[in-house]
């Protein structure tokens, strides 16, 4: 059983610090069903690759269970199952914990990596992997394999070779490895109880309470033990759901607060409706529409055709519905709209065709970790003709009295952006999806700090 693990980052040795291996040695571990070596296959600035590979004891697997010979026919020594993912627990457990002793900072750091596994079983097939690992940003390369190529009319297995690309930091592939390994296995070795719920919620935290197939991998995860499943179930959707019911809008009142002398979210929401409809926009998303502010204006103005709004939080898609439900419109106009739960860093093939989509107050509260995903999401896969994006010119917080120095202006923002620092962060983007950006200020513009909120406006190269 192998995994590699590449990366091209500058220097690639620097992996060596990251999975505390070092790559001029070859080291072994011996395991409850086996052992785990680790060695790399080419260690260069360039490149580097980091091998695991397990090798399991199929005799001790059985040994004290009987004695028919079935037992010892088995494809758990060839194939990444859970006992990979316990390797991954126990070999590379500082790596998987996010630390490096030696470069903190890199622990955190996006690089780009890449995970080949020789022999994986999907049951599920290709489709299923894709739809585990597509919408956490990897790009999937999977081939499939014959039951048995001296007889190919036996069809295709359920094994695959597969090949995970991504930019990322390194403990969050491990985490995905580790739990989404056994979910496409669709088993354990060992027995589930209480402590694989806490296991589950630990490495899954901050990707598994938003991803699309997360009832399909909390199930199959603890082997379909429904109690179990109810219970990890709902703490997610306790974890998702906590800002959207309290402290998320009382944060967010805290920030209208701020601007509220400058009228700023209604200057906001009428630039982003003007660029809307100098680039002919009649069909849009509203990515993080929260509570339905700008779909309010989109659906009551009958120049725009289909609207979608799209958000995290099951709560504020249903303050959005309620609100909009008291426009009291006509039914073709209630037609245009569509509320959709997502993540803004989880591919989604339903935010594919659509002429615009306006990101408003928004990507500062992504970590900035996870900006690369979204990056994907909006600009690879979603790929609108128009982008509409603003976020705070934290220069300008200087202007507002009644924030106190050195504060954000939403204690759930994870940074505000400089104009030049927001101009280089979305210069970078256009170049590399293929958009051009106009950028425009938003609120009154100060000689000194610029304007209050600054936009960026992508068009798509045609």
């Amino acid at each position: 059983m192998l995994l590699t693990i590449t990366t091209t980052h500058q220097p690639a040795t620097d992996l060596g610090y990251l999975l505390h291996k070092h790559p001029e040695r070859c080291q072994s571990f011996v395991l409850s069903f086996g052992k785990a070596h680790i060695f790399y296959s080419e260690a260069s600035t360039h490149l580097c690759t980091a091998a695991l590979l397990l090798d399991v004891d199929a005799v001790k697997l059985v040994r004290g269970r009987g004695t028919f010979v079935g037992q010892y026919v088995s494809d758990r020594p060839y194939v990444a199952s859970s006992f990979l993912s316990v390797a991954i627990a126990q070999v590379f457990s500082t790596a998987l914990a996010g630390r490096c002793k030696d470069k903190p900072e890199l622990a955190q750091i996006p690089i780009p990596l890449v995970a080949r596994l020789p022999v994986l079983p999907c049951w599920g097939g290709e489709e299923f992997l894709r739809q585990l690992f597509e919408p956490l940003g990897y790009s999937v390369s999977a081939q499939g394999h014959l039951l048995d190529e001296n007889f190919p009319e036996w069809g295709q297995s359920h094994y695959y070779t597969v090949e995970l690309q991504h930019t990322l930091p390194l403990s969050e592939l491990l985490s995905h490895l580790y739990v989404l390994i056994p979910v496409l296995d669709d088993e354990k070795h060992y027995w589930v109880g209480d402590e694989e719920v806490e296991k589950l919620l630990r490495h899954g935290e901050g990707w598994l309470a938003g991803h699309p197939a997360r009832e399909q991998i909390t199930k199959r995860y603890l082997k379909r033990q429904g109690h179990l499943t109810r219970a990890a179930l709902a703490q997610l959707m306790e974890e998702e759901n906590l800002d959207p019911d309290g402290v998320e809008e009382q944060h967010t009142q805290e920030e209208a607060a701020v601007e509220k002398p400058l009228s700023l979210n209604q200057q906001r929401l009428n630039a982003v409706v003007a660029a809307l409809k100098k680039h002919g926009a009649k069909r849009v998303i509203d990515l993080g529409c929260a509570q339905g502010n700008l779909l309010k204006i989109l659906l009551k103005d009958s120049f725009f055709e289909q609207i979608l709004g799209v958000d995290v939080s099951y709560r504020s898609l249903e303050i959005a519905k309620e609100r909009l439900d008291r426009l009291r419109l006509p039914r073709d106009r209630w037609n245009r709209l569509q509320l959709i739960q997502g993540a803004l860093t989880y591919q989604d093939k339903r935010l594919k065709g659509y002429d615009a989509a306006t990101v408003i107050e928004v990507i500062e509260h992504l970590d900035l970790s996870r900006i690369q995903a979204f990056e994907r999401v909006l600009f690879e896969v979603a790929q609108p003709k128009t982008i509409v994006l603003t976020t705070p010119n934290i220069e300008y917080n200087v202007r507002f009295e009644n924030l106190p120095a050195g504060r954000l202006r939403h204690k759930d923002h994870r940074f505000e952006w400089t104009r030049e620092e927001f101009q280089s962060w979305a210069n970078t983007v256009a170049k590399r999806f293929g958009y051009k950006v106009e950028f425009q200020p938003v609120g009154i513009e100060d000689s000194e700090v610029g304007s209050p909120t600054q936009m960026g406006v992508f068009s798509r190269n045609s």
